[in-house]
């Protein structure tokens, strides 16, 4: 089997599965953790899709060779037909929206991500973005800057977390690695998901609206999608009111972009706190005027370890398929193909 342990800068990462005659020509969509590229390239014969000056001619010389593809950048059907011995689509990311399953999965290509590694890291900056925004910490910032306390001004009072209830939007790993982390500062916890969960205490609530009516702070961790898309519309936000606050460390996509602008200049809806947007790295401009909102750019999960535990899981996937081998993570939609 593929040895399992991180892999870090200080170790020499390699499979136990014999080398082919040629290694396997394998595409990277877009660059991760340097250490895992490194093993990666001393495996198999790599050629970087983002760095080249043309995708599609580069598609057209290498395409018939690849055997794998893995990053975090889009792989379309068009892409996948240009590679017909393509065995593997490796997600760098716990999300994979930016893959066309459906097109893979009538090619019989198996595809992974990385869940399990990033929850802890994801989950801290769910609650990092949640004290900010609650406690105006990024205003607070710009307050003493700008010497507004020296000149004696007084900074408005904020909400205390305990006397909070946090509707979580998606209790899978991270969702309860978040409420572990809410529980401490005594904020009460409720949830949406399809369908309830046996194994926990928080309450339940049918639908996204009636999870909205029922918080203080609604906090979206479901992933990306068809499925998901503006999940939280314009309804739902007008329900959490001009005292609720909204926290998306999702995909852009869940939420109505449109209307969360609309809600937040008219006071419908109070505060926000986003990791993601809809055409990242394009923010709407709108909330860059609005003091209740705290923006970041899609760091859920950039710690140093986190991305290398993710490239690292991402790499042995691609080295197990390509050795005959289960890979590690299959999405559920290519569970049976996995194995």
């Amino acid at each position: 089997m593929l040895q399992s342990g991180p892999v870090t800068e200080r170790t020499q990462p390699a499979s136990s599965a014999p080398r082919a005659t040629a290694p396997a020509d394998v595409l990277v969509t877009r660059a991760f953790a340097p250490a895992a590229m490194e093993w990666l390239r001393r495996e198999c014969t790599v050629h970087a899709l983002y760095g080249a000056p043309d995708r599609e001619a580069l598609l057209r010389e290498v395409g018939p060779r690849v055997r794998a593809a893995i990053g975090f950048g889009a792989v379309t059907a068009a892409m996948i037909d240009a590679m017909p011995g393509l065995e593997i689509i490796a997600s760098t990311g716990v999300g994979y929206d930016h893959v066309d399953v459906d097109a893979a999965l009538r090619r019989g290509i198996v595809v992974t991500n990385t869940p399990g590694v990033l929850d802890d890291a994801v989950a801290d900056t769910a609650l990092a973005l949640l004290l900010a925004v609650e406690r105006r910490i990024v205003a607070a910032d710009r307050f003493v800057r700008a010497g507004r306390w020296a000149a004696h001004e007084a900074f408005p009072f904020t909400r205390h977390l305990g006397d909070l209830t946090l509707g979580i939007l998606g209790l899978g790993r991270i969702g309860l690695a978040v409420a572990r982390r809410a529980e401490p500062f005594g904020m009460r916890v409720a949830y949406h998901n399809r369908r309830p969960r046996a194994d926990v205490p928080y309450a339940y609530h049918a639908t996204p609206l009636a999870l909205a009516n029922a918080c203080d702070v609604l906090m979206c961790i479901v992933p990306g999608g068809a499925e998901t898309r503006h999940l939280v519309d314009e309804a739902v936000l007008r329900a959490l009111g001009p005292q609720g606050t909204l926290v998306n460390i999702a995909r852009g996509s869940v939420v109505d972009e449109s209307a969360l602008v609309r809600c937040l200049q008219d006071g419908t809806l109070g505060a926000a706190a986003l990791d993601v947007y809809d055409r990242e790295p394009h923010v709407p401009p709108e909330l860059f005027a609005l003091e209740q909102v705290v923006l970041a750019p899609h760091v859920g999960s950039a710690t140093h370890s986190t991305r290398r535990a993710m490239a690292d899981l991402a790499v042995r996937n691609v080295l197990a398929r390509l050795a005959g081998e289960p890979v590690l993570t299959p999405i559920p939609e290519c569970a049976e193909l996995a194995r």
